[in-house]
């Protein structure tokens, strides 16, 4: 006879007899304060860290006899509630590390899906290759870009990243493991990437890198005095550029709306580098931890508290454009790491935004209409008293992925401070933005996203698209094993 106490796994479990049945029911010891990176939000979840394919499995199959759903993390770093689960079963993958194939001579590297982007190119960039898709911190993991389908500041030019993925294996809640690529199980590939982990667990992906014959880039950096100027110099800048993008100041008005400044550039071509053996060190890579040699940058979030306000973040803004307009265009070269990660420069900046956290809101709109929507947007916030801190804009072209934000078109990122007092008239604001971005026929993207509804999403994707992928989404994953916050905010309210 199976006692109702008896112990299942000592990590795992106990089961208990309810109405006639066993239960698991899962320790207390595994409960975690889950938080978005933003930190605007958290929740508490059963956390797991499994280190093997054979580990994802039990826990699985843990979750089908509890009665919880899982929920997949990578690095954590998506600004809303794409990585959380509250109240169920949270799979953290960071410990899934492994590099499993690495053919320097063709640039085609293995991976298990916990690998961040550090890993990646401080594994590649000594043998002169270089990850083509490159997000604003080295610190998400591959399992998290394949799943957002994450760009860099090379959309127009090589799409997102799920453009360089040759293949993958993909494990199912019920335990199968699947091989998706351009041929095999093709309608899985170009759903689950970009299907914020919902249909399987990425447990191996294959990448084609960029080569690269110098550890520098040629870098240009200028300041440009409102939106129409700023767009100007994307048109023409773009067919000459590997990388373009832009940062405007939120607050400025009238005549100076949306200016800014931009930064592009270009990889070096073969014997443009006279000693690339040494450019293409990792020594030569790193951020530094210190501001000039003295001041530890990880305490540097202390000193941009204060000024982390309406008025403190327009004298910075302020200052920040000014100062580029007085030294006008400059033109160096940068090592890769250093051009990248800007997002790592200040270690833990978003605690500078307080107790409240940020969330981001980032619309992609098509070329033709993006310059008077992002006007439209830029006022639309002053006028309500919500300027945002950070607004970042970059280029675009469409992609075959079903749940695609990609368009031939723009985004502008903004990073908006939320407080007690705020917080409900930025969710009255974003309602009147996503009204401005479908109007332009524009489109979201689920990495930043917070405030998404189930309207807003359908108009942007199609029914058509939204049906497919649920499709896919019950062929995959019948059970409904498989879901986020964000999972049940939009496609499930």
């Amino acid at each position: 006879m199976i006692d109702s106490e008896m112990v299942v796994d000592k990590k795992d479990g106990k089961s208990s007899m309810l109405n006639g049945r066993f239960e698991v029911i899962l320790p207390a010891e595994r409960w975690e304060r889950v938080p978005s990176w933003g930190g605007a939000s958290f929740g508490v979840s059963h956390v797991y860290r499994p280190s093997t394919v054979e580990q994802l499995q039990a826990i699985f199959e843990l979750a089908r006899r509890s009665g919880r759903s899982v929920g997949l993390r990578g690095g954590g770093n998506s600004y809303g509630d794409a990585a959380m689960n509250d109240e169920n079963i949270l799979l953290d993958l960071r410990r899934m590390t492994r590099v499993l194939d690495w053919d320097p001579e063709n640039g085609r590297i293995s991976l298990e899906p916990g690998v961040t982007l550090q890993q990646l190119w401080q594994y590649v960039l000594e043998d002169g290759w270089w990850p083509p898709v490159v997000t604003g911190t080295m610190k998400t993991t591959i399992g998290g870009c394949a799943a957002m389908n994450v760009h860099g500041k090379n959309a127009w030019q090589v799409g997102p990243i799920g453009e360089h993925i040759l293949e993958f294996d993909l494990l199912l809640p019920s335990g199968e493991i699947i091989t998706c690529n351009r041929e095999e199980n093709r309608d899985v590939f170009f759903a689950a990437i970009g299907g914020f982990g919902v249909l399987g667990c990425f447990t191996r992906i294959t990448l084609q890198l960029k080569r690269v014959y110098s550890g520098l880039l040629d870098v240009e950096t200028c300041s440009l005095p409102h939106l129409d100027a700023m767009f100007d110099y994307f048109a023409e800048n773009v067919p000459r550029s590997d990388y373009i993008v832009g940062w405007m100041d939120a607050f400025a008005r009238g005549r100076s709306l949306g200016r800014g400044d931009v930064h592009r550039a270009n990889y070096l071509p073969p014997g443009a580098d006279p000693n690339p053996s040494q450019t293409l060190r990792l020594d030569n890579q790193h951020l530094p931890d210190t501001i000039l040699g003295i001041v530890p940058k990880s305490i540097m979030w202390l000193f941009m508290r204060p000024f982390t306000n309406n008025l403190g973040t327009r004298f910075v803004n302020g200052g920040k454009y000014w100062a580029g307009r007085l030294t006008g265009v400059k033109r160096y070269r940068q090592p890769h790491a250093a051009f990248h990660f800007l997002l790592d420069y200040i270690p833990n900046w978003k605690k500078a935004y307080g107790p409240g956290g940020l969330i981001q809101y980032q619309p992609f709109v098509p070329r033709e209409n993006a310059r008077e929507a992002f006007r439209e947007i830029l006022r639309l916030c002053q006028r309500r008293g919500l300027p945002n801190y950070l607004t970042v804009l970059k280029r675009h072209r469409p992609d075959e992925f079903l749940m695609t934000h990609g368009l031939d078109g723009f985004s502008m990122a903004m990073d908006f401070r939320i407080t007690p007092g705020n917080r409900e008239r930025i969710v009255a604001l974003v309602k009147e933005l996503d009204e401005i971005v479908l109007a332009a026929n524009g489109r979201f993207y689920f990495a930043k996203d917070s405030t998404l509804r189930p309207q807003i999403a359908r108009a942007y994707l199609g029914e058509e698209a939204v049906a497919k992928f649920k499709a896919l989404k019950q062929r995959c994953d019948p059970d409904n094993l498989l879901q986020t916050n964000l999972w049940r905010r939009i496609f499930e309210p």
